[in-house]
This record gives structure tokens, C-alpha cells and sequence, in this order.
């Protein structure tokens, strides 16, 4: 088989676990490349950056260890999906709204969040805070849409800015990260949330906000899901991967969560110089090509919003 060959075999199973298509091709490929108007980003906006980076694998990740610490967003997920029937199918559908939020056209975007909007609908529900209080809840509650949201883009964030090389762009804003953070609050506009970080600092203000409110707790529902999260039912050949994966989720996160969910981190001196070869190799084995950013971009030259070259 020629290097071209089995690049394109291996980027064909590595997208197929993502999206779940058989033939590797993502559902939401379609809606990316079609539409005669701009998205929310370009090429060299930082929620672009980030989000077509492989460190997001790491990212996702350590965000639903993040979810899980809410026992609000774990409740939702623990009974109103399908993550243990059908895991890949649940990432398949967070991995939709997160790409074509990043790369597709603001009629896209806002076909997304209407599905995202009809399925919050049937989540309702009841948990009980850290504290002890007892709440009900809808996943449409902006409490609930600030944690996942904040859980994501911090996550995101980290796991970039410890396991990927290529910096994130600053633009006008203090720092890449400010810069990040932002421009990706217009992501949840559409999911009703108006008011969120918008900075760095504002950032770690909202989750030490929420912790110290005594609203996380980690309890057997939790510790269910974390070991569910460290152990899914994925293809033998991407379980070495996936661990060492997990074990740089583990590392980015802040020492008292991974207390709170009874996570030991690996020395980071040898996790993090070695996600970043994997991802690396992993990124030189599949090839530069990306179905969903060329399908962007290409929408993007064909409307004149980037030049033709």
C-alpha cells in the first residue's frame, strides 16, 4: 500500500469514530460547504484555530469531566441520553454542533442551535447541589448552559495551549486565550445564553463562582460516569491512544477537581511532551487535509469572503 493509501485509510477510520458515518464522510460536511454567506469565523479567527487543532480530542475529553462535576448537566446526561447504549453517537452529536458552529455559515449555525434548542425541550428534570439543595431543572436553564459552556471553552482552551504548537491568534485582545474566549461567546447566543466570560479572568471568576457556591459534587451517578468516560467502548486499536488521551485530560485539569472526581494525574513532564508526539504523529499519519475546513473555506472563497488563490 502506498503512503498516500494508507494515509487516506487512516484518515478514513479516524473520521468514521468521530462522526459515525461508515464511509468517513461527516453528516454535517454538507451543511459546512453549503450557503452563500459567512460564518462566525474565518480561517484566522481563534475559535478556527483551536477547534480544527487535534488538541481538541484532549479537550473534549477533560470538558465532560468538567460536565460531570455539575450535577445538574451530569443528571441531564445520565438520563435523557444515550451515552452508554451508544456512545460514539453522542460524541458524533456534540462533534456537530461544535463544527458547524466553528466553520459554518450563520444559517447553518442557527439551523444547529434549533436542533440543539428542540432536544433541550424533553431534558427536565431534578439533583440535588453539593450543598444539598434540591433543584429542578431544564437543560435550556442558563445556569445549566453557562456551566457546559464555560466547561467546553476552558477545556478547549487548556488543552491547546498545553498539547498544540500552533499559536492562538491575539487579534485585538490582550492575550490568545482573551482573544479565544470572546470570539467563541457568540457560540451560545443562539442557545438562548446572552451573558457570559469574556476574558481570562473572567473565566476563572464564573467556575470558582460555581464551585464555591457549593453547587459540583461528585457522587456515585459521578463516579459512574467518569469511569465510563475513562473506559468506552472503543475499537481495540484506539484504546492506547484514547488512555494516553485521557491521562492529558487528567493532567490540564485544576488540582481540586481531579480530587473531587478521585482522579490521580501521571507525571505531566512525561504526559505532555508525549500527547503532543502522538497528536503530532497522529496529525502527519492522517494528513493535512481536512473534509470540514476545505469544505468552509472553499464556501468561503466561492461567496468572495476569502480570496481565490
Amino acid at each position: 500500500m502506498s503512503n498516500n493509501a494508507l494515509q487516506e485509510n487512516l484518515s478514513k477510520r479516524f473520521r468514521r469514530l468521530l462522526s459515525g458515518d461508515p464511509d468517513g464522510v461527516p453528516p454535517w460536511l454538507e451543511a459546512i460547504a453549503a450557503g452563500d454567506e459567512p460564518g462566525f469565523f474565518v480561517p484566522t479567527d481563534a475559535p478556527w484555530v483551536v477547534h480544527a487543532d487535534f488538541g481538541t480530542l484532549v479537550g473534549g475529553i477533560r470538558a465532560l469531566l468538567m460536565q460531570a462535576l455539575h450535577p445538574g448537566s451530569l443528571t441531564g446526561v445520565k438520563n435523557h441520553s444515550r451515552y452508554e447504549q451508544d456512545p460514539l453517537g453522542r460524541l458524533a452529536g456534540t462533534i456537530r454542533w461544535l463544527t458547524v458552529t466553528t466553520f459554518g455559515s450563520k444559517a447553518a449555525v442557527m439551523n444547529e442551535a434549533g436542533r440543539v434548542n428542540r432536544l433541550h425541550k424533553t431534558v427536565t428534570g431534578r439533583y440535588q447541589t453539593g450543598a444539598g439543595e434540591v433543584r429542578d431543572y431544564r437543560a435550556a436553564d442558563k445556569d445549566l448552559l453557562l456551566w457546559v459552556h464555560i466547561a467546553f471553552m476552558e477545556s478547549f482552551l487548556v488543552a491547546h495551549e498545553m498539547f498544540a504548537s500552533r499559536p492562538i491568534p491575539k487579534g485585538e485582545a490582550a492575550s490568545g486565550a482573551d482573544n479565544y474566549i470572546s470570539q467563541w461567546s457568540v457560540s451560545v447566543a443562539p442557545l438562548g445564553l446572552k451573558s457570559t466570560p469574556m476574558n481570562q479572568v473572567e473565566l476563572t471568576a464564573a467556575i470558582d463562582e460555581i464551585r464555591d457556591a457549593g453547587i459540583l459534587a461528585a457522587t456515585e451517578d459521578t463516579i459512574d460516569v467518569v469511569k465510563f468516560i475513562k473506559n468506552p467502548p472503543l475499537p481495540g486499536l484506539a484504546k492506547p491512544i484514547y488512555n494516553l488521551l485521557f491521562d492529558a485530560a487528567v493532567v490540564s485539569m485544576r488540582p481540586e477537581f481531579r480530587a473531587e472526581l478521585g482522579l490521580k494525574a501521571k507525571p505531566r513532564w512525561i504526559i505532555q511532551p508525549l500527547t503532543r508526539f502522538v497528536l503530532r504523529a497522529m496529525r502527519v499519519a492522517i494528513g493535512p487535509e481536512s473534509p470540514i475546513e476545505d469544505g468552509a473555506i472553499d464556501r468561503l472563497k466561492r461567496i468572495g469572503a476569502l480570496p481565490q488563490q
